[in-house]
């Protein structure tokens, strides 16, 4: 069964690795998976928190929405500079890309 926010891209002639992005699609870690066999892969799969369909078109729970997107806290800050080269401050409790 298909996972929720995991896509599989064949690369001819590239090692498989597992791309783990944020929320914002940057790159956060890559897993080398050349040296693992198909049952290890589906239990790293199942450790980092994709959510698991019981069929393609199955709806995700909401907590699982976004999974397995790390924490925001562990994401750099990113804010757009203003007009005049100074960066505005962060707004309180809201999501960064609200």
């Amino acid at each position: 069964p298909p996972s929720h926010n995991l896509e599989m891209k064949h690369l001819p002639g590239a090692d498989p690795e597992l791309v783990l992005l944020s929320h914002r699609y940057e790159e956060l870690e890559r897993i080398p998976l050349s040296d693992m066999t198909r049952e290890e892969i589906n239990q790293l799969v199942q450790e980092l928190g994709f959510y698991r369909k019981e069929t393609p078109d199955a709806p995700v729970p909401e907590e699982f929405q976004f999974a397995p997107a790390r924490p925001l806290a562990t994401l750099p800050p990113r804010q757009a500079p203003t007009t005049d080269g100074k960066t505005p401050p962060e707004r309180e409790g809201q999501h960064p890309d609200l």
